[in-house]
C-alpha cells in the first residue's frame, strides 16, 4: 500500500526554523518526481518547491533563498527546511509524488499525496 507521510510541522515565531519530512513506502521512491505543496485558508494551492529523482530542484518565488528542498533516497524521504519564516507561511503542507514532473508542476493528475503537516508561524 501506497503511503506519504508527513512530519515536522507545528507552531514557530516568525524568523524561525523548522524542516518538514515525507516518508514514502510502497513506490518505488528513487524514480518518482516529489514536490512540496501549501495550502493556506482562502487561498488556492501552490507549488512550494520540487526535485527531480537525480536532486534538481526548482521553488516557487516566494520561497526562494529560504526554502531547501533534497532528499535522500535510501530513507525513502524527501525533506523541506524552511528557514527564516513569515506568518504569510503558514499553510497545511502536501508532499506529492509522481512519475513525471509535468504531474508535480501542473498539479494535476499527481500519483501520490501525503495527508498534510500544519505549519503555523506567528507574528
Amino acid at each position: 500500500q501506497v503511503q506519504l507521510v508527513e512530519s515536522g510541522g507545528g507552531l514557530v515565531q516568525a524568523g524561525g526554523s523548522l524542516r518538514l519530512s515525507c516518508a514514502a513506502s510502497g513506490i518505488i521512491f528513487s524514480t518518482k518526481y516529489m514536490g512540496w505543496y501549501r495550502q493556506a485558508p482562502g487561498k488556492q494551492r501552490e507549488l512550494v518547491a520540487d526535485i527531480t529523482p537525480g536532486g534538481f530542484t526548482n521553488y516557487a518565488d516566494s520561497v526562494k533563498g529560504r526554502f531547501t528542498i533534497f532528499r535522500d533516497n535510501a530513507k525513502n524521504t524527501v525533506y523541506l527546511q524552511m528557514n527564516s519564516l513569515k506568518p504569510e507561511d503558514t499553510a497545511v503542507y502536501y508532499c506529492a509524488a509522481d512519475l513525471y514532473r509535468r504531474s508535480i508542476v501542473r498539479g494535476t493528475n499527481i500519483d501520490y499525496w501525503g495527508q498534510g503537516t500544519q505549519v503555523t508561524v506567528s507574528s
